[in-house]
């Protein structure tokens, strides 16, 4: 692994955007992906209040410019962009005019449901649980057939949380393997929550082989928030793809 896809900095939730870089190079990478969370659509959820990137990615480009002419790392301007059906032309319009060097495309939240914060989980039943994950993946395979995208992100983000964990199904994943098999986007192993309650990369190792056998390859992102997460993350992730076998895509590859 010589490369992150997946960091955040100030300009979103993460930290100092030089302290993030100072991790990259402290974990021995070459590269780092700078990917702010970015949305477009405003939702129910108050995330668009909290996360201004379509407003201020033309500042951070300026950050990202002049963190370059003091380390050797490669830094790629990209962002983490929610994908939000049915605002496909309005999310495609903002990505030509940002030009970012790649983008992450994820699914944060879907019709009523918001996959970052447990708490509307937590008094529904088995059956009502079910339905929530089965529309997340339905809004990621929409998402992946869009085309909008260069990678997608956390594919199985409703694993996550403990309320939803173990409601997707391997039916779930083939359905993601098929569109990614005849799209352009590369999903992501995503350290995200590895030294966390879920203990382990997305997707799931134990369901890599429905990728292999689709011809589905993978980008690499530790989706960092803070410099230590960034350091404790790499080493896990070198370790998941040398257990898992995986020869992974370059980022340098979606972005050239």
């Amino acid at each position: 692994m010589d490369a992150d896809g997946h960091a955040h900095t100030t300009f979103s939730d993460g930290a100092a955007l030089d302290d993030m870089v100072a991790a990259a190079e402290a974990a021995g990478l070459d590269a780092l992906g700078l990917t702010d969370h970015c949305i477009v659509t405003e939702d129910p959820f108050g995330r668009r209040e909290r996360y201004d990137l379509v407003e201020t990615y033309a500042d951070r480009r300026a950050v990202i410019d002049e963190a370059r002419t003091a380390t050797d790392l490669r830094l790629y301007d990209a962002a983490e962009v929610s994908y939000v059906e049915g605002d496909e032309d309005r999310l495609a319009a903002f990505l030509d005019r940002a030009e970012f060097a790649y983008t992450i495309g994820s699914v944060h939240f879907a019709g009523p449901y918001d996959y970052t914060s447990v708490s509307q989980y937590a008094d529904l039943d088995g059956a009502d649980r079910r339905a929530a994950v089965e529309r997340y993946y339905d809004a990621v395979v929409s998402l992946v057939e869009s085309a909008l995208f260069d990678v997608l992100g956390h594919l199985d983000l409703p694993e996550r949380m403990g309320a939803l964990r173990r409601y997707t199904t391997r039916e779930d994943y083939e359905r993601v393997a098929a569109a990614l098999a005849d799209s352009r986007t590369v999903p992501e192993l995503n350290a995200g929550r590895v030294h966390r309650s879920l203990g382990r990369v997305h997707p799931d190792p134990a369901v890599l082989d429905v990728f292999r056998e689709a011809g589905v390859e993978f980008v690499l992102g530790t989706d960092s928030h803070a410099p230590a997460e960034l350091r404790k993350r790499v080493p896990a992730l070198r370790d998941a793809v040398r257990d898992a076998g995986l020869d992974p895509v370059p980022i340098a590859a979606l972005a050239d």
